[in-house]
């Protein structure tokens, strides 16, 4: 079967590569210059099933009330004329109850565990290097009683198998010594040691060469403009570059995908969340950290790739603007100076900011949508690196008419 996929960021190029594996004939629809150059380059890089809670809790519409006024909130409104983002809003307010919140934060734990093991299959057999950091993630709390209300929160995730230890500020520097000068600023932490970081656009760039290497086909610089159908089928995706047909179709073209395939008729309720990263050179600093941290009160996520830093902070229902000046940098950065004063060459530090491709229960989208030969895998939120691999299966699998390997209830809707 030919399948063409859209969208060559990480959930596009696992997706082709699970379907070569298959062996399907693959092509990659990708309208930047090279594969994950868009969200799939600056994320945290973070392989965190630890990380699974869900945005669209009890708290988050206060959060976001507050953020009209005080522009140091971890999750911020702006008030738009996209009509989009309003009908967005009311589904995201409509999961944010206790009730849900739990039952989307254990659907999402499934299929990021399990999306790290189909990862682990796939770096034993192609052994990409990717910068990989497999000692867990430290996720830490400025004080003793937010601490006690992360251990319990922590609770959900363990219930569902999810490993955690729970470190006083001593465990912490003894874990990584870099943190020894912020100590008495640290209450304590929550290890998730089997959770891991690495870098997604190194690794995206290594699986893609292999996709290729393999017979596939990456035509990047090609903008898709238009989707053609007949009945109940695609029969060819229209680019700036021609036309493409194939037998199947997937659609992974993260924030961008409810804008194609409205034109189709077909309504995603994703809604691009803007997110800001650094990426900083280690250089000759003595004391870079040796592993990957969230600062839970600040909101702060700090990973190593190899002789560099990733700091990423913030969610912004900004629309699809992706512009950004340095002050929007200055508070992370200040954070990450502060935890690491010698980790880091923070007068190189390049600035970016792109879209997380968000849906109000903060699941991703499979299976069809009305058209027998289009399939979904899109709207991984800000951990489409962490779930992009078990993701890639599961589409692979429904392609191929295939139960997939775990759980599809409450997934496939």
């Amino acid at each position: 079967m030919r399948v063409i996929v859209l969208g060559g960021g990480v959930v596009g190029v696992t997706t082709a590569y699970q379907l070569q594996k298959d062996g399907h004939e693959v092509v990659i629809l990708e309208r930047q210059r090279q594969v994950a150059a868009e969200t799939s380059w600056g994320n945290a890089g973070m392989i965190a099933p630890g990380h699974s809670f869900v945005w669209s809790s009890p708290r988050a519409p206060m959060i976001l009330l507050k953020s009209l006024v005080l522009k140091d909130q971890a999750l911020r409104f702006k008030l738009s004329a996209d009509p989009r983002l309003y009908s967005w809003s009311w589904l995201f307010l409509m999961e944010c109850t206790a009730e849900k919140a739990r039952r989307n934060t254990l659907l999402k734990h499934r299929l990021a565990a399990y999306s790290q093991s189909v990862l682990h299959e796939v770096v034993a057999d192609e052994r990409i290097d990717y910068d990989r950091n497999g000692r867990g993630i430290v996720y830490f709390h400025r004080s003793q009683q937010a601490l006690d209300k992360g251990v319990e929160h922590m609770k959900l995730l363990e219930s569902d198998g999810q490993e955690i230890k729970v470190l006083d500020r001593d465990g912490v520097v003894a874990l990584d010594p870099a943190l020894a000068s912020a100590r008495d600023r640290i209450a304590g932490a929550i290890y998730c040691p089997t959770d891991e970081t690495g870098d997604p656009a190194k690794f995206t760039r290594g699986l893609a060469a292999k996709v290729v290497e393999r017979g596939g086909a990456i035509h990047t610089g090609t903008t898709i403009t238009g989707i053609e159908t007949a009945g109940d089928a695609v029969t060819e995706v229209v680019t700036d570059k021609g036309s493409f047909d194939g037998d199947a179709y997937v659609l992974a073209l993260g924030s961008y995908s409810p804008l194609i395939a409205g034109r189709i008729g077909i309504n995603l309720p994703i809604y691009p969340i803007k997110g800001y990263s650094l990426t900083i050179p280690i250089g000759n600093r003595p004391a870079p950290p040796t592993i990957a941290c969230i600062d839970e009160h600040n909101l702060v996520a700090i990973s190593r790739f190899g002789d560099r830093l990733r700091v990423t902070a913030t969610a912004e229902f900004a629309g699809y603007d992706t512009s950004h000046k340095p002050a929007d940098f200055s508070f992370m950065k200040g954070v990450t100076e502060e935890l690491y004063p010698e980790g880091a060459d923070y007068g190189r530090a390049e600035m970016w900011a792109g879209l997380r491709p968000m849906t109000p229960n903060n699941l991703p989208a499979f299976g069809r949508r009305r058209l027998r030969n289009l399939y979904l895998n899109t709207g991984h939120g800000h951990i489409g690196w962490t779930m992009s691999h078990g993701s890639a299966r599961i589409t692979a699998d429904l392609i191929a008419g295939r139960k997939p390997a775990i759980s599809m209830d409450g997934l496939l809707n």
